[in-house]
């Protein structure tokens, strides 16, 4: 085992124990490292898949683990804990040798200063290797790697079979969308991509994205095919202005800009209002930027129409950020259920007479979209919800809430790699 491999996987445990530890995201605690950059680029992509793999899987890992262990690992040997799973996922879902996988976690655990634990990790991580694959099958793997309070909380709103459906697709990286600016069959068939009904092209590959056709000369963008149906709700924009608030890095304000629309995109973020002028810039298209919290900042005047992608728990697209469930707790929801509450009241005020207003969320919680816009009709009797039609939406009608939302599943469109949780909502002012 060369010294790359081992520091490969050093870098692992630092950005696991990150995560589990402080509660860092996955980009966080990337940018945290003082080695991840200094790796090469196949050593990164290792450290990546690695992690994601652990952290998707970390509940029938644990399970696993805890046959071969006498008591649980507590206090300072979280470490250890941390190194014995980065060790399982290596022996059970990534196909190591079990000799490279057990020897080096018993030198990281000399490195980190745990001599006194080699024997247990050399022990354990044996006994996985020729064990733990005969585990695996009798487990309910959706229902394990999935932390108790999002399971009861998807079993509620959307029942047992289509929870353990959304969980299930959780444990599969999601598919690379993108979106054109014209000419979505043309462009498929020159990526080698699949055109899904929504109008999103679904290519079969997620490496080497800036190298394909279209890309450096602007002709589209990466956008989940979810992502991309808010926007949708908004009709024709053709010289409209509309205000999209939340919205770097830029999808949205892409899809605007790019149908006709005078876009004044609301960032706080110095840094992703950055990616999103970028971006902007690459796609030619014309948009004026604020830096602002879109909780003060107020529009010149009253607009067409405010798309607000509101901040929020982001459970819909745990397939890309396998990271969410281990950081996030129920307490979280409920201090985003506030922001968010307040955020719509503030963009309501933007919208003129008869303009709409589409409110937007990443999440699978009903508190932070159906029963968030229901709380806004209640509280403001001059706007009207309007239903979302199936024509709107490349007719996905299972996407379409009794109620009239949007809806989207990471298990919807399964045959075709599923997409993500995203609900909508549109209101117009009478």
């Amino acid at each position: 085992m060369s010294s790359a491999d081992q520091t490969s996987r050093l870098v692992a445990l630092e950005i696991l124990t990150a995560i589990m530890q402080g509660r860092d995201s996955y980009d966080d605690a990337v940018l945290k490292s003082q080695r991840f950059s200094k790796l090469a680029e196949r050593d990164r992509h290792f450290v990546h898949l690695l992690v994601f793999t652990t952290l998707r899987r970390m509940g029938q890992i644990d399970e696993v683990l805890k046959q071969f262990m006498q008591k649980p690992l507590k206090g300072k040997l979280f470490h250890v804990k941390h190194l014995l799973q980065l060790g399982a996922a290596q022996l059970l879902f990534l196909d190591t040798q079990p000799h490279a996988a057990v020897n080096t976690s018993v030198a990281i655990a000399e490195i980190r200063g745990f001599s006194s634990m080699k024997g247990l990790v050399n022990a354990v991580l044996r006994k996985v290797a020729s064990q733990g694959p005969g585990l695996l099958l009798g487990q309910d793997a959706a229902r394990l790697n999935t932390p108790k309070w999002l399971w009861d909380a998807w079993s509620q709103a959307y029942h047992d079979n289509t929870a353990a459906r959304i969980a299930e697709a959780h444990l599969t990286e999601a598919p690379l969308d993108i979106c054109v600016k014209s000419d979505a069959a043309g462009w498929a068939e020159k990526l080698g991509g699949t055109l899904l009904p929504t109008g999103s092209i679904r290519l079969n590959s997620t490496a080497g994205v800036s190298a394909l056709p279209g890309f450096a000369e602007g002709e589209w963008w990466v956008q989940d095919a979810a992502a991309a149906l808010p926007a949708k709700l908004l009709g024709d924009v053709r010289g409209k202005l509309v205000v999209d608030l939340c919205a770097a890095p830029g999808g949205k304000t892409a899809q605007l800009a790019a149908q006709g629309a005078e876009v004044i995109a609301v960032d706080k973020s110095v840094k992703r209002l950055k990616v999103l002028k970028s971006n902007m810039k690459r796609l030619k298209l014309a948009v004026e930027t604020v830096e602002a919290d879109a909780l003060n900042w107020r529009a010149p005047g009253p607009v067409d129409a405010v798309l607000l992608d509101a901040p929020c728990s982001a459970t819909g697209t745990i397939r890309r950020h396998p990271d969410l469930p281990r950081i996030k707790r129920p307490a979280d929801i409920a201090d985003l259920q506030e922001l968010q509450r307040k955020m719509l009241a503030h963009a309501a005020g933007m919208v003129k007479p008869g303009g709409t207003l589409v409110y937007a969320v990443c999440s699978l919680q009903p508190e932070e979209g159906e029963r968030q816009i229901e709380a806004f009709l209640t509280a403001h009797k001059n706007f009207r919800k309007v239903p979302v039609k199936p024509e709107e939406i490349g007719g996905l009608e299972g996407c379409i809430t009794p109620a009239g939302f949007l809806r989207t599943l990471p298990c919807h469109m399964a045959d075709s790699g599923g997409m993500d949780g995203f609900f909508a909502a549109r209101v117009v002012r009478e």
